[in-house]
């Protein structure tokens, strides 16, 4: 795993979108790190120090793995740039199918008086 600064990250994740446009796909985790280990973490915590944790964003396609690791000043800048780039390689996506919420509500009212009529009439 290649760890990168956040800039060459955006640029290199862009390059595998492009690489994976035909076949494949590229899987992208974020994760709350604070790039310490343990005991020093505690340590720290003895100590009164306080923790900077930070996000951990990795990603791959299968064959190559890349990292960085974000802090909060770098925060907004990057998560904008990330947003970007999601939004312009996923065109590939369908849009989801969905009902009118005024034509459901409005077909379910007349169906409704249908169901009452029958349900009134007596079956011979």
């Amino acid at each position: 795993m290649v760890r990168l600064q956040p800039d060459p990250f955006l640029n290199e994740l862009t390059n595998m979108f492009e690489r994976t446009t035909e076949k494949g796909s590229v899987w992208v985790t974020l994760k709350h790190s604070s790039d310490k280990s343990k005991l020093k973490r505690d340590k720290m915590k003895t100590a009164g120090e306080k923790i900077e944790y930070k996000c951990l964003v990795r990603a791959t396609d299968g064959k190559k793995t890349i990292s960085t690791m974000v802090g909060l000043k770098d925060h907004q800048r990057f998560q904008s740039s990330y947003a970007t780039i999601l939004k312009t390689r996923m065109t590939a996506l369908k849009k989801r199918e969905r009902k009118d919420k005024r034509k459901a509500t409005d077909s379910d009212k007349k169906q409704d008086p249908k169901k009452q009529s029958s349900a009134a009439k007596p079956s011979n």
